[in-house]
């Protein structure tokens, strides 16, 4: 141990300077913008930046405190906008953003995510037993509003009939129905998301809470023979939304955990290291919402066969998959940060 922290300590001491000095130009560029730096300083800041990537690798191959590499990590992310933001029109940044950064910035919310979908999952299953055991515990898990006369006293064939009612509508009633689904929708999530400073509980209430109704809801449907067909009306946008859903949840516990977990460089610090991470998940989920939305309000409402609907879902739920797993893995090794 005395080892590690001599190792610490001498690769701070012959780094730190560079790294203080590239955090001064980055924070006065932030705060009053790149024309407040002099000539001297904006050609001394890509050298900084390299420098500071530099160490960043080094402190990922030998193992270093997490907490310098955290820091790291968020100021090379700070330092790439400045050296690099200036070259890219608003239609790069985009496209870099959800090729590269938003996946990226999933993976590093790992921890939260498997937390948040967990918890999600733990909801579904009680929600599923109870309703099955005894039907009244439906109106305590899913609310008047969203049931729509779907209840334990309605009859098969209604329930039935709902999966494919709404494909009469016409296309101005779906584009509507789309644009609220898509509003409804990311407030759930950012409200995930936003709940998350006080300590992550309430957005793991709020996680578990939707597990419930859809377990409750699941088991309605499951009871009367529909179990196959609810999940393709379901999952042809529930991949999407579900998986937002639980991404604004991983933000959020993200935040939750930085203020109750501070580390070594403080609270304040830590918040704005995973506060960073958290905005971009969140943004890049309220994107998803709205392809939740379009699939919902559109391809649900117009797509009435069981079998293409969960071919849809497969395919939405493979695209994500290796959406997550693969875009963006140069930032996982500190490249172009």
């Amino acid at each position: 141990m005395t080892t590690f922290r001599l190792k610490s300590f001498h690769f701070r001491r012959e780094r730190e300077a560079n790294w203080r000095a590239l955090e001064d130009l980055v924070g006065r560029a932030e705060r009053r913008g790149v024309k407040s730096l002099s000539p001297a300083e904006l050609e001394r800041l890509p050298s900084l930046y390299f420098a500071t990537l530099s160490s960043l690798s080094v402190a990922r191959s030998i193992s270093l405190d997490r907490n310098v590499v955290e820091y790291l990590e968020s100021l090379a992310g700070r330092a790439y906008f400045l050296v690099y933001g200036a070259r890219s029109d608003l239609l790069t940044a985009i496209v870099d953003f959800f090729a590269r950064r938003f996946p990226a910035a999933v993976r590093s919310l790992k921890g939260p995510f498997l937390l948040a979908a967990i918890t999600f999952v733990i909801g579904a299953v009680a929600g599923y037993v109870l309703v099955t055991e005894n039907a009244d515990w439906y109106y305590s898990f899913v609310g008047e509003s969203l049931a729509d006369g779907r209840t334990p006293t309605a009859s098969t064939e209604y329930l039935r009939e709902g999966l494919v009612r709404d494909n009469t509508s016409g296309a101005s009633a779906l584009s509507m129905f789309a644009t609220y689904l898509f509003t409804h929708n990311a407030k759930i999530g950012l409200l995930c998301f936003a709940l998350g400073f006080a300590l992550g509980v309430p957005t793991l209430l709020l996680v578990l809470q939707n597990g419930l109704m859809f377990g409750g809801f699941t088991a309605l449907y499951a009871s009367r023979g529909l179990f196959v067909e609810l999940w393709g009306w379901l999952l042809i946008h529930g991949v999407t939304e579900l998986l937002a859903i639980v991404l604004c949840a991983a933000g959020g516990l993200a935040l939750g955990g930085a203020v109750a977990f501070p580390g070594s460089h403080g609270r304040l610090a830590n918040l704005a290291t995973q506060g960073r991470l958290a905005a971009q998940v969140a943004i890049g989920a309220v994107a998803m919402f709205l392809i939740a939305g379009l699939l919902e309000g559109l391809g649900r409402q117009l797509i009435t066969d069981t079998s293409l609907r969960w071919l849809i879902a497969g395919t939405t739920a493979l695209a994500w998959t290796l959406y997550f797993t693969m875009a963006g893995r140069s930032l996982d090794h500190g490249g172009d940060r």
